[in-house]
Formats: structure tokens, C-alpha cells, sequence
């Protein structure tokens, strides 16, 4: 039985003041035994409906739980999806302030960004590559508000997929000019190796997690817009952020990317 409305909107607020307070909540499933995914995509869009009537807007998506050993994990078998909106957006050479967030760990990852409309279902890896303007590395700063990261499927769908803050690196590339399933990744933390990985890692490649969502969104009468940001899936293992370290991101064929993390608040 899914939950009421009610229950719907008491769980979307209580997720959107864990927000703006910088506090946690207790897992959701502790709560609601019976809580289903599709009942946790409704809290997402009840807390997200918050962040935009404060003036924020949906400028992307985000692709989550796409390695096998965090589907192992949490006990499922598919990713899941978050919104981005432009109270989360950073650009290569703004610092990070950590004050802003409760839990945060990095991931590094590759973004798509848009330059036409990308209609599911029935979305193949060509029609991705022919609607992708350029992808650029980037790194996702995902936040829990959920206690302790202590998350099933259902808990991390409703806090909008563990969304935090996102960070696009300056350098922008064609898909067609880089193999992005064969693509290695360096990552390091002030300057010292953390991990390496391939784009295969993320769902057999970066593409084919985009051409998922892409169907999965449009099974739900959720287009892709121009110029909207997508970002593909972790590559990298989580990284803790710390207020005074640096960490940069390589990807073959596409280039370098740096964030860098301060304690204040913005």
C-alpha cells in the first residue's frame, strides 16, 4: 500500500528542514516498513518542491548507485536518480564551504551537458552522443541527511538521491573525441594517489548510464532539456571532505579537474 499524502508531505519536510538546519533524521525505513521506491521518488519531489519555491531551479539530473558494490550494498539491482537544482552548482575555481553541508563525501565522476532535447523512452547510446554539447569531469558532493549514512534504496531516493553540491571542471570535450568506457581516472587528495578506475565501472560505461535514465525518465514524462547537466555515476571510491583539502580528478582523453575545500559557510 503506498503512503498516504499526508505521510508523503510530513516526510518531504522533514528531510527539507534537515536540509536548511544542517541536522539528520533517523532512516525512513525504520519508520515506514512498507515504504516503497516509487513512494520515495514522491517525498523527493515534496522536499525538492521547497528548494524551488525559495527561488531555486532544476538545471539537471544526477544518476546514483550505479556500481555493482553499492547496489550489493543497499540490496538493489538499478540506479537511482536525483535533481540537480542551482542553489548546488559550482564552477572550477570556487571553494567549497563545508559549513553548508552535514555529512559530505566526493565523488568524482564525468558530467554531460546538453545542447538539445533528450525524449525517452526508446533513448539509444547514439541518441546521446548526438544530443551531448560536451562532457567535462567534474565532482559530486554528496550529502546524507539521513543519519549515520545509514540508507537503504528507499532512504536515499528521498533525499533526493543523496544529492549535496556539484562541481563542473573547465574542461569541456566532445564525446565523440574520447572513449569515455575505456577512459581511466586518477583521482588524488593533495596531491597523493586516493584511486584509479575506468568509466566502465559506472553501469558498463558513462553513456549507458545516461541512456538509462534517459528511458527511465521518459517512462515518467520527464524530458531532458538543453543545456541541462547530467552527472553519470561515481568512478571513484567516496572520498571524505575535509575543510583545507585539495582533490583533482584526471580523465583520459578529457582532462583535469580541482575542487577545493573550506570550512566556512557561504
Amino acid at each position: 500500500m503506498s503512503l498516504s499524502r499526508e505521510s508523503i508531505q510530513r516526510h518531504g519536510d522533514a528531510l527539507y528542514h534537515a536540509l536548511v538546519t544542517r541536522t539528520t533524521i533517523a532512516p525512513l525505513v525504520s519508520r515506514e516498513p512498507d515504504l516503497t521506491v516509487e513512494d520515495a521518488y514522491r517525498i523527493q519531489e515534496r522536499m525538492l518542491s521547497h528548494r524551488l519555491e525559495r527561488g531555486e531551479k532544476i538545471v539537471g539530473k544526477k544518476i546514483g548507485v550505479t556500481s555493482r558494490a553499492v547496489q550489493e550494498l543497499i540490496g538493489v539491482k538499478q540506479p537511482d536518480f536525483g535533481q540537480l537544482t542551482s542553489g548546488m552548482a559550482y564552477e572550477e575555481g570556487q571553494d567549497v564551504p563545508l559549513g553548508d553541508l552535514i555529512q559530505p563525501r566526493a565523488e568524482a565522476e564525468v558530467a554531460f551537458v546538453l545542447k538539445s532535447d533528450l525524449n525517452g523512452p526508446g533513448v539509444t547510446a547514439t541518441d546521446v552522443l548526438r544530443a551531448t554539447d560536451y562532457v567535462v569531469p567534474c565532482f559530486e558532493i554528496v550529502d546524507s541527511r539521513i543519519t549515520d549514512w545509514k540508507i537503504k534504496i528507499q532512504d536515499t531516493v528521498a533525499d533526493n538521491a543523496s544529492c549535496g553540491v556539484y562541481l563542473l571542471g573547465k574542461r569541456r570535450i566532445s564525446p565523440n573525441k574520447v572513449d569515455l568506457n575505456l577512459a581511466g581516472m586518477v583521482l588524488e587528495r593533495n596531491g597523493e594517489l586516493f584511486s584509479t578506475a575506468a568509466g566502465a565501472a559506472v553501469q558498463g560505461g558513462p553513456v549507458n548510464a545516461v541512456v538509462w535514465l534517459a528511458n527511465t525518465l521518459g517512462a515518467l514524462g520527464i524530458p531532458f532539456r538543453a543545456g541541462e547537466v547530467i552527472l553519470s555515476g561515481s568512478q571513484s571510491t567516496l572520498v571524505p571532505c575535509v575543510a583545507g583539502d585539495s582533490l583533482r580528478c584526471t580523465v583520459g582523453g578529457i582532462g583535469a579537474c580541482e575542487i577545493h575545500f573550506t570550512g566556512a559557510r557561504a
